[in-house]
């Protein structure tokens, strides 16, 4: 190790690179499943929780669906209604609340956890499920809800539930003063690892019911595929450079240990001569490499704990997580992270290792002294009969005296080149997604209705005249108003955040993936993720209630991202559902150039109840995927040029007899460099044009696979002619890069140092 400072130290970088990234991968993937399993199970969470019609079929057959072949356990018939809220009660948007009556959050499923106060237990109170982490606090027991039947119900606990079979919970008798037409029936089923698998098993247990009372059914992948939805987006991404990371550490580790064993032929002799048994000998190197890789593996692992939090953070950032502990790196990855990482690299080491397993010492220390036979003669003279400069002839030569150590650089340049081209590839492509809606270069105002905080002044203007002003004030270009509310979906427990826009259309010209934009009543857009939690597509239709009114709303259109659970439709929907309700929120898009500190400032001038504030261009997607791709590739990329660095070193040790006679007979340092640099830039190049399609296939796997987002074509190819040129002069960048250092003090070296033994 000490001979070989900077080997050691380019192991052990590249071990702690590697390490770091598999980790985050590791934590990602378990973070995807395992809160959610854990605390799913830890509640007995139903694995699908089905509505049924009251009218079409009563209590007694839907208790007795319980003992259907394929049900593990059942809980219900529940009533189930929805009750109208209003505004910011309890920080809601307003809107709907599906209630269920259960007499106790007890039961063979879907065994309610209760955060704080007690539960509902008499008519006039009721019992919220709180899906955010943590507790809520009992400051807010005792909040009240006014029915439209002009019930009271005041709230005296906070509740979590996994299965979300509702938004809030009351006893039996006061779910008989809602009057509910509608039952709730929890299922545990057999076999209930696939989606089709549940909806077979739920077929089975409803057989025989009349037909239409089953209004609905929500199963927990679902819910997992919801809960992961955003985390699994990242993981491609972090796993494909940890799976380059893994194959560039095996690279340099194989290429070091294969050096080390070339150049130390006398010294293995010499172990040999002095009693080293074979074993011994290979122990020698593996742990010269052991020691660089646990160290590396070590930092790797504390380095990626310590940014797994704020990755998990962002990964899971608007997340009903409920009752799952996110954040906390489950041990079993760190321990995977000690434990394989060296396994890895030892295994690396143990192949080239064996090469001094199988050399006797005679053979070795005869080798290790005496000149060795030249290879790729053959290549050599061919390249000497050409025009080229003989330094440049004599180092094109070279990879090919060496060709296992050759394919070792040339695949490490490979990867750092697919790396290179990756990370372009994505950061153009996030730029791009980051600039969706943003074409015309404009800024955006965001302008809030009623005040923040503690301040809540409602405004003096009406709706049409708030939007009247807004477009009136000098630099704006277009007005989209918005109103916001929960409202219910047909058949599901949970509601959906129900976007309602009017004004400025030209917002949705860039956003539409698939489809087109709501133009009328009943037409709403959402995006890849509402969609494929509920099994719609285009032209599907669904039935969407507010305020005890109801409208069958046909899905028209893809948006590039949405929330999960957020939809997006017309103001004539809105005003359908919601009859004479005003906006709450205006998208101001103003000219490009305009002014928009000072638009802001006439905004809250024209109003005490208006408050406006100019839209950040940012996303912490975004800046997380590029931060990451860019960290990484200056890493792994400085990583293949240490692995050149190592490649030339090693051949310029292995040279010194010819590097001596060479100058001896009249090269001139200069021309030393120009061989010596000119013997990695071919493969530099080779390693430019193998490493680009690679880049671009991977590129392509990571955009293509983003479940939360549905990337159009434009914002994916972001490949062209000279951006190619620069990812080919990026393989040829790191080869010269890693070959600059050896290759000048190559050309330092004195005739009579190194012949002076000869």
């Amino acid at each position: 190790m000490k001979r070989r400072r900077l080997q050691t130290f380019v192991i052990g970088l590249v071990v702690l690179c590697s390490t770091t990234t598999v980790l985050l991968a590791l934590a990602l993937l378990s973070a995807a499943s395992d809160p959610f399993d854990k605390a799913h199970a830890a509640q007995r969470g139903a694995h699908t929780v089905a509505a049924f019609d009251t009218t079409k079929v009563s209590p007694d057959r839907l208790a007795r669906t319980a003992r259907r072949p394929g049900v593990e356990a059942a809980a219900g018939p529940f009533g189930q209604a929805v009750v109208d809220i209003p505004k910011d009660w309890l920080w809601t948007a307003g809107g709907t609340l599906t209630v269920v009556g259960r007499a106790d959050p007890a039961g063979p499923v879907d065994r309610i956890e209760l955060l704080e106060g007690r539960w509902a237990t008499a008519p006039g109170e009721i019992v919220v499920n709180w899906s955010a982490q943590g507790s809520p606090g009992p400051e807010l027991l005792g909040t009240e809800l006014r029915t439209p039947g002009g019930a009271t119900l005041a709230v005296v606990g906070f509740a979590a539930s996994m299965s979300r079979s509702a938004s809030a919970w009351v006893s039996p008798e006061q779910m008989a003063a809602l009057h509910p037409t509608s039952a709730q029936m929890l299922y545990r089923f057999t076999d209930s690892s696939t989606e089709a698998r549940l909806n077979a098993s739920l077929a089975r247990a409803v057989k025989g019911l009349p037909e239409g009372s089953l209004t609905g059914a929500q199963t927990h992948l679902t819910l997992k595929q919801a809960f992961s939805a955003l985390a699994d987006s990242y993981l491609p991404f972090v796993t494909l450079f940890g799976v380059l990371g893994l194959l560039v550490s095996t690279l340099i580790v194989g290429n070091v240990v294969s050096g080390a064993v070339v150049s130390g032929y006398r010294h293995i002799g010499v172990l040999k001569a002095l009693g080293f048994t074979p074993n011994q000998v290979v122990a020698v190197y593996l742990t010269m490499i052991s020691v660089p890789a646990v160290t590396g593996c070590a930092l790797g692992t504390l380095a990626g704990n310590a940014l797994a939090g704020p990755v998990l953070k962002v990964a899971f950032t608007g997340i009903d997580v409920g009752r799952a502990a996110v954040g906390d790196i489950s041990p079993w990855v760190s321990a995977a992270c000690l434990v394989g990482m060296p396994a890895l690299v030892l295994l690396a080491a143990l192949i080239p290792a064996l090469r001094a397993h199988r050399l006797s010492a005679a053979r070795a220390i005869s080798a290790g002294g005496a000149p060795r036979t030249g290879r790729g003669l053959r290549v050599q003279r061919l390249l000497g009969s050409t025009r080229l400069p003989r330094p440049v002839s004599l180092g094109l030569g070279q990879p090919f005296a060496r060709p296992a150590r050759t394919l070792l650089t040339m695949a490490a340049i490979v990867l750092g080149v697919t790396t290179v081209t990756l990370s372009t590839g994505l950061t153009s492509t996030m730029v791009a997604y980051g600039n969706v809606g943003r074409e015309d270069t404009g800024a955006r105002i965001h302008v809030m209705t009623g005040g923040s905080g503690d301040d809540r002044t409602p405004p003096r203007l009406s709706d049409p005249q708030i939007e009247e002003r807004l477009r009136s004030l000098p630099g704006a270009e277009g007005v989209r108003a918005r109103a916001l509310s929960q409202a219910n979906t047909a058949g599901q427990t949970q509601p959906v955040f129900a976007d309602f826009y009017r004004g400025d259309d030209s917002l949705y010209e860039h956003t539409i993936v698939e489809g087109r934009a709501p133009v009328a009543a009943g037409e709403i857009v959402a995006g890849p993720a509402f969609l494929s939690q509920r099994g719609l597509k285009l032209g599907d239709r669904v039935t969407v209630g507010l305020n005890g009114r109801r409208i069958t709303a046909t899905v028209v259109g893809q948006l590039i991202e949405g929330n999960a659970r957020a939809l997006e439709a017309t103001w004539e929907s809105f005003a359908r559902l919601a009859p004479g309700t005003p906006a709450t929120e205006y998208t101001v898009r103003l000219t490009p150039g305009a002014d928009a500190r000072a638009y802001a400032e006439a905004v809250e001038a024209l109003d005490p109840g208006l408050r406006a504030s100019v839209a950040d261009s940012g996303n912490a997607g975004t800046t997380t995927v590029v931060t990451f791709s860019a960290v990484f590739t200056v890493l792994l990329s400085l990583v293949a040029s240490l692995g050149v660095f190592n490649t030339v070193l090693l051949n310029t040790r292995e040279r010194r007899r010819d590097l001596g006679m060479l100058k001896s007979i009249g090269m001139t340092p200069r021309q030393v460099v120009a061989m010596t640099v000119t013997s990695v830039a071919g493969l530099g190049a080779v390693g430019g044009l193998l490493g680009i399609p690679l880049g671009i296939v991977a590129h392509r796997l990571v955009v293509d696979n983003v479940g939360v987002v549905d990337l159009p074509e434009h914002v994916k190819d972001v490949w062209h002619v000279t951006g190619l040129a620069a990812m080919l002069l990026a393989g040829v960048a790191i080869a010269v890069l890693g070959a600059l250092a050896p290759a000048r003090s190559a050309a330092r070296m004195t005739i009579a140092s190194v012949l002076h033994t000869e």
